[in-house]
């Protein structure tokens, strides 16, 4: 155990990927389903990917875990590539594209964009592993290369073909080339008040592409091909013991293993003190601090999910929710904790609740974007992603910041039809961009104002 805990950053995170993709791997094979794991694993890989897809309903219980393993294996190997150097950054694109491994995500449709990386670093004489983030970040556009590749330009299943092959290849091709610059830019926009910040290049790549692919070349109105959020129908659940088991299974071993590293609560306590504003967890607190959150953390965002659940008197659980628990869990090693998270949380359920009365006072019926409605669950993902807000300017602020998140979220998929899976933190990086000015003008950090108070 003193070897894991004075290992290097580097060589600690990619023990900690391959068990974490491994665990996914052995689930497939215990799920009872697991007779037909290819066959659904077939389905995946040929199946609509846009955000309102749900793996378990398209492929099966082992077929989606396997698709998740597979991701991260994929995604281990490479930050495994010559000049890879795993950090923070990296953490949060490989859990990322795990979770999204449930709802969007394949071994398929990640090819073309990562070979635009791979040309972006031909052309730029770059080593292929210091890209190896960027690479992981531009599948956050995989749904477009999925329908290019199998549907357009129709709106149903074509299948393998020349066009939909060389379509998918040149767009995956000039996404991949120019997302590297996008991702060195982004933080400039939001000044890492959002974690999520490969949303802002890929979202807006996403939306550009939609108009020109679908509007102006197809006269496809929004309605056609959006998958927007605030209009889920009824999804088939998934077995609340499956997916609960596995997490509580997975984050509790977490927690066992930080504690045999030699991680003390007060160990811990100093690491949930951070504001979480441009940190490296793995750098600043050491591996086993970093495994504890992963594993305390986990917990954390599952039992507000069931607690979610248990308000809305739903099974909330899906292929989708279940991927955003690890989607949510990616920033685990960037700056987000508990003490920093809760007030999100909070704000997201203060503002549905308010929202709800004022719908019903208005005349409504039914109001749909309840705390456990899909729609809600997935945003709350990414507006996590706003956490160093809390973590800075105080949980007062975090729940503003959840709350605007809230108003916001469901709409912004008609800014990309679907085709972008960070959707939400695209929606978190216009939350920055309304919020953050204000705060700087408006408002003293928890830092300036203890300050003050030393100095009266």
């Amino acid at each position: 155990m003193k070897k894991l805990k004075n290992m290097p950053e580097s060589g600690f995170l990619r023990i900690f990927f391959l068990f974490i993709s491994w665990c996914f791997i052995i689930a497939a094979f215990c799920m009872p389903d697991r007779a037909q794991m290819l066959t659904g694993f077939g389905k995946i890989l040929t199946g609509t990917c846009k955000i309102s897809t749900n793996y378990f309903e398209l492929g099966g219980y082992a077929a989606t875990f396997l698709n998740m393993g597979l991701v991260g294996l994929f995604c281990t190997l490479l930050c495994c590539l010559p000049g890879a150097k795993p950090n923070n950054v990296t953490t949060l694109g490989v859990l990322l594209t795990i979770g999204f491994g449930s709802w969007g995500i394949n071994p398929l449709n990640m090819i073309p964009t990562i070979l635009g990386v791979c040309l972006y670093c031909l052309v730029k004489k770059e080593k292929l592993g210091a890209m190896s983030n960027a690479m992981m970040y531009s599948t956050g556009i995989a749904p477009l290369i999925s329908e290019l590749l199998l549907r357009y330009p129709a709106a149903e299943y074509i299948g393998f073909n020349w066009l939909g092959l060389v379509l998918a290849l040149f767009v995956g091709l000039i996404i991949g080339f120019f997302l590297p610059a996008g991702l060195a830019h982004a933080p400039n926009i939001h000044k890492g008040y959002d974690h999520y910040s490969a949303a802002v290049p890929i979202g807006f790549t996403a939306f550009f592409l939609r108009v020109v692919l679908y509007n102006v070349l197809l006269g496809w109105k929004i309605g056609d091909i959006g998958a927007n959020l605030s209009t889920l129908g009824a999804m088939a659940t998934a077995s609340w013991a499956r997916t609960n088991i596995f997490c509580i299974v997975v984050f509790a071993f977490c927690i066992l293993l930080a504690f045999l590293m030699g991680c003390k609560p007060k160990d811990y306590w100093n690491l949930m003190k951070d504001p979480g504003h441009g940190v490296s967890f793995t750098t600043k607190y050491g591996n086993a601090p970093f495994l504890m959150n992963v594993g305390v953390f986990g917990l954390m965002i599952l039992a507000y999910f069931n607690l979610a659940a248990a308000i809305d008197g739903t099974n909330i659980w899906t292929g989708m929710t279940f991927g955003i628990v690890f989607c949510m869990l990616a920033t685990c090693n960037s700056g987000s904790h508990p003490r920093n998270v809760w007030p999100i949380m909070a704000g997201y359920m203060i503002t549905s609740f308010l929202f709800g009365w004022l719908f019903k006072l208005l005349g409504g019926e039914s109001y749909g974007l309840t705390i456990g409605s899909q729609s809600i669950l997935i945003g709350l993902c990414y507006a996590n992603g706003l956490s160093p807000i809390s973590g800075k300017y105080g949980f007062g602020y975090g729940i503003l910041a959840g709350g605007l998140h809230y108003l916001l979220v469901s709409a912004v998929p008609d800014l990309h039809g679907g085709f972008c899976l960070y959707n939400g933190g695209l929606t978190a990086a216009l939350i920055c961009l309304l919020l953050v000015p204000q705060l700087e003008k408006f408002c003293k950090t928890k830092e300036e104002r203890k300050l003050a108070k030393v100095t009266k």
